[in-house]
C-alpha cells in the first residue's frame, strides 16, 4: 500500500473527525452553508491539524515532560485543547470559515476529535492505514 493512500485516508479520519466535533461541541464551527466548501474546509484544517501536531507536539512533550509525570499526564488534555485553540485561530488566519470559540469549546473539541478518530482508525484495516 502506497504511503500516499496511508496519508489521505489519515486526513479524511481526521476532517471527518473535526465534522463530528462541528456537530457535537458547541463553539466549534463551519461557518459555510455549502456542502463542498465546507468539505473542503474541514480537509484543510485536517492537514494544518495535522502539521501542528506533528511539529509542535513533540517539541512540547519534550520540554513539558515534567508537567507530564507531576499531572500524570492529565497535562495533555490541556495541551491537545491549546493545539486545537492553536488550529482555529490558524484556520480563521489563513481564511477558512472554521472557527473555535474559547479554551472550553477547543478542550471537548480535542477530545472528541481524539475518540472519533481512535474509533474509524480501529474500523479501518491495518493494511489500509499505515501508521
Amino acid at each position: 500500500m502506497s504511503n500516499a493512500l496511508a496519508l489521505t485516508i489519515r486526513v479524511a479520519v481526521v476532517a471527518v473527525s473535526l465534522w463530528v466535533a462541528t456537530l457535537i461541541v458547541p463553539g466549534i464551527a463551519t461557518s459555510t452553508g455549502d456542502t463542498g466548501t465546507q468539505v473542503a474546509t474541514l480537509v484543510v484544517v485536517a492537514i494544518v491539524f495535522g502539521v501542528v501536531n506533528a511539529v509542535l507536539k513533540p517539541l512540547i512533550k519534550v520540554v513539558g515532560c515534567p508537567f507530564y509525570i507531576l499531572t500524570l499526564g492529565l497535562i495533555g488534555l490541556v495541551v491537545n485543547a491549546l493545539l486545537f485553540l492553536l488550529v482555529g485561530a490558524i484556520a480563521s488566519g489563513i481564511g477558512l470559515p472554521f472557527t473555535v470559540d474559547g479554551f472550553w469549546a477547543a478542550f471537548f473539541g480535542a477530545i472528541v476529535v481524539g475518540v472519533v478518530g481512535f474509533l474509524l482508525h480501529v474500523a479501518i484495516p491495518d493494511r489500509l492505514d499505515q501508521r
